[in-house]
């Protein structure tokens, strides 16, 4: 069953159940070529509304979950099918399982290299019967960039997970998509700092009501000049739904 898409503001939002997640991972598996998961927040979505590299990555992408509570609403306000809301670790999880249920391989891509050993033997550990197929650490130089994407293409993994320290972010594999073979690529930053724990995950219940953007301001309080876009997000909503026909 495809997966069904909407737009908010013009930006492209999948709605993906969870109960529909195994089926529509397997499903890309089996698809040829590069494919890409996307999480999008709130600040991705405003970035994808300009003429850019990202927006393109964007369109072309094969899944885009949603991860700010504020898109939801923006769907609501817009009169749009309401999108399901994914913690990006979680999902993570959930994709993992996944893989290892069906025997799947993966690849690890980023954190410095104490911090990706540590992960990678935590992720043997909790999916025993998900093969790691290789891993190279994030800030290499750019003279070795050639031998990563080599080992990807050889070891042709289900999922490339790709995480801090590659700085293209998603647009990294997506640039580079035709040297790849079939593989699936997602990029979430934490992932390895999270897998080693070097990093704390948010709170669920803060997750749950949308509340971790406090957290990273706690964190870094130079992010309070998030709030700029927030209110600009908020008047291009009042705008398209005065404004834009559906």
């Amino acid at each position: 069953m495809p997966v069904q898409r909407i737009d908010v503001l013009g930006v492209p939002v999948d709605i993906l159940p969870p109960q529909e997640m195994e089926e529509t991972l397997l499903g890309l598996l089996e698809k040829e070529g590069t494919k890409q998961i996307i999480f999008m927040t709130i600040w991705d979505l405003l970035r994808a509304r300009r003429k850019n590299d990202y927006a393109q990555c964007v369109r072309d992408a094969d899944l885009i979950l949603p991860v700010s509570k504020s898109i939801l609403r923006g769907a609501r306000f817009l009169k749009r099918q309401v999108p399901v809301r994914y913690n990006p670790f979680n999902a993570v999880i959930s994709i993992l399982s996944v893989l290892e249920e069906h025997l799947q391989t993966l690849y690890i891509l980023g954190g410095r290299k104490k911090t990706l050993m540590t992960a990678e033997k935590n992720v043997r550990s909790t999916f025993r019967s998900l093969q790691i197929v290789g891993r190279y650490v994030g800030y290499y130089p750019k003279t070795v960039e050639d031998d990563v994407i080599q080992a990807i293409k050889k070891s042709s993994p289900s999922l490339a997970l790709i995480s801090e320290g590659v700085r293209e972010k998603d647009c990294w594999s997506y640039n580079r998509r035709e040297r790849f073979s079939k593989s699936i690529f997602l990029y979430y930053h934490d992932a390895v700092g999270i897998f080693s724990e070097r990093i704390r995950r948010v709170n669920e219940k803060t997750f749950e009501r949308g509340n971790e953007i406090w957290s990273e301001i706690f964190k870094n309080p130079l992010k309070i000049v998030l709030i700029f876009p927030f209110l600009w997000y908020t008047i291009l909503l009042v705008w398209h739904r005065l404004f834009k026909k559906s």
